[in-house]
């Protein structure tokens, strides 16, 4: 219990309110708290907010090294999750393309071996995001992710 109160105890700093803080465009804080809100759409399994968050070419290269274009076979790919924190430690935005990379840690919920991940055990994971702008807002248009192996 203690561990996962440490891993969540990020999750608290990292939450956005779309705002700019010093240094950051609105466009950086508006991209920010829209992976921030598909974070938490995936946690919850919210397949409702997903389908507003991804664009319709979404597609993600896995940590089962499996390149998925459908978005309905994500959503139902999604394992449940008691924790999923994200650190987002570079971005870029150039004209109608944002680029979010950083480590994310998740503890499942349940077993899912074709992607790495153990019930109750903490999985650390690199992560590229490439957010699109798609008339006035912005969709996530690809992900990528693989694990980082235990030492």
């Amino acid at each position: 219990m203690k561990a996962m109160t440490l891993l969540m105890l990020p999750a608290f700093l990292l939450v956005d309110s779309g705002r700019p803080v010093h240094g950051q465009s609105a466009v950086e804080a508006r991209v920010r708290a829209l992976d921030d809100a598909e974070r938490l759409a995936a946690l919850q399994r919210d397949t409702t907010e997903l389908k507003r968050l991804w664009s319709e070419q979404f597609v993600a290269n896995g940590p089962n090294n499996k390149v998925v274009a459908d978005k309905r076979a994500l959503m139902m790919a999604l394992v449940p999750r008691s924790s999923y924190v994200r650190e987002v430690e570079f971005i870029r935005i150039e004209g109608d393309f944002a680029l979010l990379m950083g480590l994310e840690t998740l503890i499942a919920a349940t077993d899912a071996p074709g992607v790495g991940l153990v019930a109750g055990r903490p999985t650390r994971r690199r992560f590229t995001h490439v957010w699109r702008r798609e008339g006035d807002t912005w969709r996530l248009y690809a992900r990528h992710a693989n694990v980082i192996p235990d030492r």
